[in-house]
């Protein structure tokens, strides 16, 4: 039995599917019961959330009940800010489960996560020291920046000394934490990309239809949304993405504009109202927040994904998902984003004309779709992940 520990954040994203996708690999791919004890900070109160962090974590009765109830030999723990902490995976230790400590980001030692702040990168804080995010209040809230700030000085070594192994998504992520200090024991470090499905060849590992439109149970729901095979014959651009400052939407429209085509956004967040603005006279579509189907529709639709972010990120799961799905893809060449996209599809973050240049490349290229979908399956085929996760899972990795 492997017991999930996850906070899940106010604002839902590619964590939560990761997560959700790994439980379903370990039932579908391991053969071994998994399940998942949640907490959720949508809804939680300042106070309790504050609490939380400075305690380390709350009711670690909690998780070790978990344990002992469900047998669990393996607690693979992920976002545990701000109710789980370090306590529940000592509570879970002391049950004698193996911990693994899963980082999606930076959480370790940035108050955000994202190492971005005020428009531009920011590694300002570095192991113990938090308090560049506190005089920055990165988390655009005084109280929240304090008491991140200093439960992540007080408590980071605490929780990462309760880790047996340590999973991070790409080299980046991994290179990234070790420059800002996170206090990991590197040879416990284990680098594996999230599972992403390519469409048509039938991987398990999922529940298969969640919203009527998809195939039945057994497939990933990464894999829906197969393009036919050939050239390309999308109309539009498309991005989907959290809206957000780092995510370089804006960057996207201008690109677009300048290239003359359309572009389709899915995705919500707290840039939309601006965005609209900005797009106001371009031939630009916001979707919203959209369901899988509609998802896997826009991809098949699409002549190329943008991913033109302006920050790090550990991995890059929309690229990776356009890609599974043969859509060509173009994205700033910036953290993991370039383990995952060749080079002539990489282009320097906030340039709209290298971006507008590099769509007119791309556009339609189905040979490039093709080579992505081939990237993908090396990194993030289920099989590929599933044996990868066998192995820190194992006692003597």
């Amino acid at each position: 039995m492997v017991l999930f520990l996850h906070n899940r954040y106010r604002t839902t994203g590619g964590e939560e599917r990761v997560v959700d996708e790994l439980l379903k690999l370990v039932r579908d791919r391991l053969g071994e019961p998994a399940e998942l004890l949640a907490r959720d900070s949508a809804g939680l109160g300042g106070a309790r959330a504050a609490g939380g962090l400075l305690r380390g974590g709350l009711a670690p009765r909690d998780v070790a009940k978990a344990v002992r109830m469900t047998g669990a030999r393996v607690v693979h723990a992920h976002n545990l800010n701000p109710l789980f902490g370090w306590r529940s995976l000592a509570a879970a230790r002391a049950e004698g489960a193996r911990v693994v400590l899963h980082l999606h980001q930076y959480r370790l030692v940035c108050a955000t996560g994202v190492c971005f702040t005020a428009g531009q990168e920011c590694t300002r804080c570095h192991g113990r020291n938090t308090l560049p995010g506190v005089i920055r209040n990165c988390r655009g809230s005084r109280t929240e920046a304090l008491a991140y700030g200093a439960s992540l000085a007080v408590w980071q070594r605490r929780l990462a000394g309760q880790a047996d192994a340590v999973i991070v998504p790409s080299v980046f992520a991994r290179e990234r934490l070790r420059e800002i200090g996170a206090p990991l024991d590197w040879e416990r470090v284990h680098v594996l990309a999230p599972p992403v499905g390519v469409p048509g060849e039938g991987q398990g590992g999922s529940d298969g239809d969640r919203d009527g439109d998809g195939p039945g149970p057994g497939a990933t729901v990464a894999t829906r949304g197969a393009r036919p095979t050939g050239p390309a014959i999308g109309t539009y651009a498309l991005v989907v993405s959290r809206l957000a400052p780092e995510k370089g939407i804006d960057v996207a429209i201008d690109a677009c504009r300048m290239a003359g085509v359309p572009l389709v956004i899915a995705g919500d967040g707290p840039e939309l109202d601006a965005l609209r603005a900005r797009a106001a006279d371009g031939d630009v579509r916001f979707v919203g927040r959209v369901e899988n189907g509609e998802l896997d529709r826009l991809r098949v639709a699409a002549a190329l994904a943008l991913v033109p972010s302006r920050s790090a990120e550990t991995f890059g799961m929309s690229a990776a998902e356009a890609m599974a799905a043969g859509v060509p893809v173009v994205a700033s060449r910036i953290g993991a984003l370039p383990e995952l996209v060749e080079g002539p599809g990489l282009v320097d973050p906030g340039d709209a004309t290298a971006l507008a240049e590099a769509i007119g490349r791309r556009w339609r290229d189905g040979a490039a779709g093709e080579r992505g979908r081939a990237r993908v399956r090396e990194l993030c085929a289920p099989e590929v992940v599933a044996e990868g996760l066998a192995r820190v899972y194992r006692v003597d990795s």
